[in-house]
C-alpha cells in the first residue's frame, strides 16, 4: 500500500481510494471499501481489470513477454531445472537443495501408489469416459482416502499440507496414466521407484508385458520441459476457481479437483487439441495457408486460427519460443516426419509478416506446439489436457495454499449488476 490516493467521482461525491503498487511496479486501485461507502460496485467481464489477490507466486508481463516464478524467469528455469524442482520451488518457496530435493523425490516417490480399492473405480467408467472427466473424479476421491487433509482446520500442521501436496503431485502422474490404460484395454502398469518423475510416467503410459518402453533421454527432456512450462500462469481460469473453491475452506482434493474441470475447456486447457485438429483441416484441405490466413482475417467466416493470441501476452509467449525448440529435438530423436510441423511453421511465418496479426498482438502461444511434441511421443490428443493439469498441479497447490495463509482471505463473493424485471406480482386471474 502506498501513500497516494486515486480519486473518483462519482453523482457529486468523490471518493479516495488507496493506490497499491506491486514489486514490480503493477499499480491497483483497492475498492474493497467502494461499495460500502458510495453503493456502487465496478463491472468488469471476465475480470480482465480486476485483481482477486496478491500474490508471490508467479510474475506475468505480457506486453514486455516475461513470465517468472518466484522472481525466477521462466527460460531459466526450462533450462537448469526438472519438473519436481520446480514444483518444490511453486509449493515451497525455494529452489530445493540437494537434501531438500532428495527428500522431495523420496516423498514424492512413497506416494505414487494409488489405494488398491481406488483401480475398482476404473472399472466401471464407460469405455469411452473422458480421460478429464476420470482425472477429476478420482481426484476429489482422494479425500475419501486419505481423510486428514479432507476437512479444513486453521491449525492444520505444516506436515499435513506438504504430505497432501506430494501425494497429489505424485498420485495424479499414475492416474493420469492408469486411465489412459484403461482408455486403450490395456493392464495397468505400477509406478517404479528407480525412475524419475517423467520417466515413471512415461513408463506407465506405454509399457506393457510385452513390450517395455524404449527411455529416450530426448523425450524425457521434453516432458520436464512441457511440464514446467504449464506449471503456473498468474490468475487463469482454472486457477481462479482452485482459489475461489478453496475460499470456502474446501480441502485441497476438492479445490485441485474444480480447476480440472476449468482446464478442460477448449478455450483453456483443450486449446492445443485444438490446434493439432486445425492443422489437419488445414492438411486436408490441401495445406493452403493463404487460405486459412484471409478465413482467419475475414469478419464473415467463423474460422478461428487456434494457437495464436493470448488474454494477456501482447507479445510473442515465451514460452512457445522454449516449445518451438523442443519439437524440433523430440521430433528429431523420434525420427518423426510430422507434416504438421511444416504446416504450423509456415502458417507462424504468414501470420508474423501480415500486418493484421502484428497490429493486433496475435503471436503464437504455448499451445500451438505442445500438441505436436505430444503426438510424436505418442500422447493421444484426448489426454492433451491431462497432460496440462499435470503440469498446471504445483500451480494449484500453491495457489491454494497462499490462499488458505493470506491474512486477507475472504470467501469469494462476487457482485453482479441485476438488469431483470422490476418488481412484478403474480396475476391470480391467469392461475
Amino acid at each position: 500500500m502506498t501513500q497516494e490516493k486515486a480519486k473518483l467521482e462519482l453523482r457529486g461525491n468523490v471518493y479516495e481510494i488507496p493506490v497499491i503498487e506491486g514489486t514490480e511496479k503493477e499499480v491497483g486501485l483497492d475498492i474493497s471499501q467502494l461499495r460500502r461507502q458510495s453503493g456502487a460496485v465496478t463491472l468488469d467481464y471476465g475480470f480482465v481489470n480486476t485483481a482477486s489477490c496478491a500474490s508471490s507466486i508467479t510474475y506475468l508481463d505480457g506486453e514486455e513477454g516475461i513470465l517468472r516464478h518466484r522472481g525466477y524467469p521462466i527460460e531459466e528455469l526450462a533450462e537448469k531445472l526438472n519438473f519436481v524442482e520446480v514444483a518444490y520451488l511453486l509449493v515451497n518457496g525455494t529452489i530445493p537443495t540437494a537434501e531438500e530435493k532428495e527428500e522431495w523425490s523420496t516423498l514424492l516417490n512413497r506416494h505414487s501408489l494409488i489405494h488398491e480399492d481406488m483401480r475398482h473405480f476404473f472399472y466401471y467408467y464407460p469405455e469411452q469416459a473422458h480421460p478429464m472427466a476420470i482425472l477429476s473424479a478420482m481426484v476429489v476421491s482422494l479425500s475419501t482416502f486419505y481423510p486428514e487433509l479432507s476437512q479444513h482446520r486453521p491449525d492444520e500442521p505444516e506436515e499435513h499440507i506438504n504430505k497432501a501436496a506430494a501425494r497429489l503431485i505424485s498420485k495424479l502422474r499414475t492416474i493420469a496414466a492408469f486411465s489412459y490404460k484403461k482408455s486403450v484395454g490395456q493392464p495397468f502398469v505400477y509406478p517404479r521407484h528407480d525412475l524419475s518423475y517423467c520417466a515413471n510416467f512415461l513408463n506407465m503410459m506405454f509399457s506393457s508385458p510385452i513390450h517395455p518402453y524404449e527411455m529416450k533421454p530426448e523425450i524425457i527432456k521434453a516432458m520436464n520441459t512441457l511440464l514446467i512450462l504449464h506449471a503456473d500462469h498468474e490468475q487463469n481460469c482454472s486457477t481462479s476457481t482452485v482459489r475461489l473453491v478453496g475460499s470456502a475452506r474446501v480441502n485441497l482434493y476438492a479445490s485441485v479437483a474444480s480447476g480440472i474441470c476449468a482446464l478442460w475447456g477448449p478455450l483453456h486447457g483443450g486449446a492445443n487439441q485444438m490446434v493439432i485438429e486445425m492443422l489437419e483441416n488445414i492438411l486436408r484441405d490441401g495445406g493452403n495457408i493463404s487460405k486459412t490466413i484471409d478465413k482467419a482475417k475475414s469478419k464473415d467466416s467463423e474460422f478461428r486460427l487456434y494457437g495464436f493470441g493470448h488474454r494477456v501476452y501482447k507479445s510473442y509467449d515465451p514460452r512457445a519460443k522454449i516449445i518451438k525448440k523442443a519439437c524440433k529435438e523430440v521430433l528429431q530423436a523420434t525420427g518423426t516426419q510430422d507434416p504438421l510441423l511444416d504446416v504450423a511453421m509456415e502458417l507462424e511465418e504468414a501470420a508474423l509478416q501480415d500486418d493484421y496479426f502484428v497490429e493486433r498482438g496475435l503471436y503464437p502461444n504455448v499451445d500451438f506446439y505442445s500438441g505436436i511434441i505430444y503426438q510424436a511421443i505418442g500422447i493421444p490428443k484426448e489426454m492433451f489436457t491431462v497432460m496440462f493439469a499435470l503440469g498446471r498441479l504445483p500451480g494449484w497447490i500453491a495457489q491454494w495454499k497462499e490462499a488458505r495463509e493470506d491474512d486477507n482471505f475472504k470467501i469469494q463473493r462476487p457482485r453482479q449488476i441485476y438488469v431483470g424485471p422490476t418488481l412484478c406480482h403474480v396475476d391470480d386471474s391467469l392461475r
